[in-house]
């Protein structure tokens, strides 16, 4: 018995980096596109209509120096992760209510996958890891 959990247990940790191998940064760049009217990235990146988002994942919400935040963000408790980027991504409304992003959302979660791979590149100085 134990001798067939190792490799089971080896298959799947394959599996699970694979999927992580499987995010296209060029597909999340081109998902950026659908960001960049309001966010900038990169180390030239100011605020403008929403915050930039250099260095977003492990931040907390309503942290950006120099940005005017809703209250709802202000008040969100949430620092930004993988899991809670998807959910606001998709909704942003929903997941922070009283938010003043105004965006569709994106749906897919590759495409969220993807454009969550492109935007960890950018360390807090906007500078790519």
């Amino acid at each position: 018995m134990m001798r067939r959990s190792i490799p089971i247990a080896a298959v799947l940790l394959a599996a699970l980096s694979g999927t992580a191998l499987a995010q296209d940064i060029s597909a999340g760049e081109r998902s950026w596109n659908k960001c960049r009217a309001c966010h900038q990235l990169g180390e030239t990146a100011k605020n403008g209509v929403g915050p930039h988002l250099n260095g977003l994942f492990g931040r907390h919400t309503g942290a950006v120096e120099g940005y005017s935040y809703s209250n709802a963000n202000k008040n969100a408790d949430i620092t930004w992760d993988e899991a809670i980027f998807a959910e606001y991504i998709k909704d942003p409304r929903a997941k922070i209510p009283g938010t003043k992003m105004v965006f569709a959302g994106i749906k897919n979660e590759k495409e969220i996958a993807d454009l969550t791979a492109f935007l960890k590149q950018f360390g807090k100085d906007g500078k790519k890891m």
